[in-house]
């Protein structure tokens, strides 16, 4: 008899499911990952906002804070209960290689504190990623940013108008990604302008002049500035035929800024190239 009772009972728990199931664990109302990844296996949103226009402290290359302003989302992710633990570094890796496949940019990655922060540019957007990672739990605090678009509105003539009166004309129509020193197509226009500036005075000669903002160490940027400048300089003289002799290039970092580099206006201004008359 007291085997059937026991019988009984185990079969009404299993029709309810409160013994051999669990429901799933919800995430925060309202929640959703972020399009650009997907979540750890396991694990549920605890915590989630989404502010349309915030900013947030990262971690720079140059382990420096720098303050980043745009849509603003904040996620904390719990592991499920009685799913195994991954480990904190697990949990990093497999982000940042998530992002590096979409041409995502590790700049500060620390064991210590257990925090990466990755840059990535995408569909015009800069989007900046901060993971903290624990044995069982994770956060992302992200910032999506317009990348700035700027026209090219210094023809040949308003250049050499400048260099005539300045000596130098700086050109912002000129674009890079992240960290590296490849010239993207949009850059096509200032290129050419410049080549017209060259063709129109046959006896110009110009040094192009590299520049960064100061995210980064010194010696990093010194080396993209001049790698930047030599990818104008061949631009200018395997496309547009510019004789390689009239053009030297030079790399000077963040070491000659026009604006303050403690805002991103300012910083946005300070990447630049410099045509400067020899």
């Amino acid at each position: 008899m007291k085997n059937a009772i026991i019988v009984f009972i185990s079969l009404i728990l299993l029709q309810t499911g409160e013994v051999f199931s669990m429901s799933p664990q919800q995430d925060f109302k309202n929640s959703k990952d972020h399009p650009l990844i997907s979540r750890m296996p396991d694990f549920h949103i605890t915590d989630y906002k989404d502010i349309e226009f915030g900013s947030y402290k990262f971690i720079g290359s140059d382990k420096k804070a720098v303050s980043i302003e745009g849509h603003k989302y904040y996620y904390q992710y719990n592991l499920n209960t009685g799913a195994t633990e991954p480990g904190e570094l697990k949990i990093r890796r497999n982000i940042q290689d998530a992002l590096k496949k979409i041409g995502g940019k590790v700049v500060f990655d620390d064991d210590f504190n257990k925090a990466s922060t990755i840059i990535v540019e995408k569909d015009g957007k800069e989007t900046w990623l901060e993971v903290r990672s624990y044995n069982n739990m994770y956060r992302l605090n992200i910032i999506e940013r317009e990348i700035m678009k700027q026209e090219v509105v210094a023809n040949a003539d308003a250049m050499g108008n400048d260099i005539t009166n300045t000596g130098h004309v700086s050109v912002y129509g000129i674009f890079f990604d992240t960290g590296k020193a490849e010239i993207k197509p949009e850059s096509d226009a200032a290129i050419a302008q410049i080549s017209i500036l060259l063709k129109n005075n046959g006896t110009l000669n110009l040094l192009v002049v590299g520049h960064t903002d100061n995210v980064g160490s010194i010696e990093a940027n010194m080396k993209l500035s001049k790698d930047r400048a030599d990818a104008v300089v061949s631009a200018l003289v395997t496309k547009y035929g510019i004789a390689a002799t009239r053009l030297k290039s030079f790399g000077v970092a963040s070491l000659s800024p026009v604006a303050s580099n403690d805002t991103e206006e300012g910083k946005a201004k300070n990447r630049r190239v410099e045509l400067v008359k020899q």
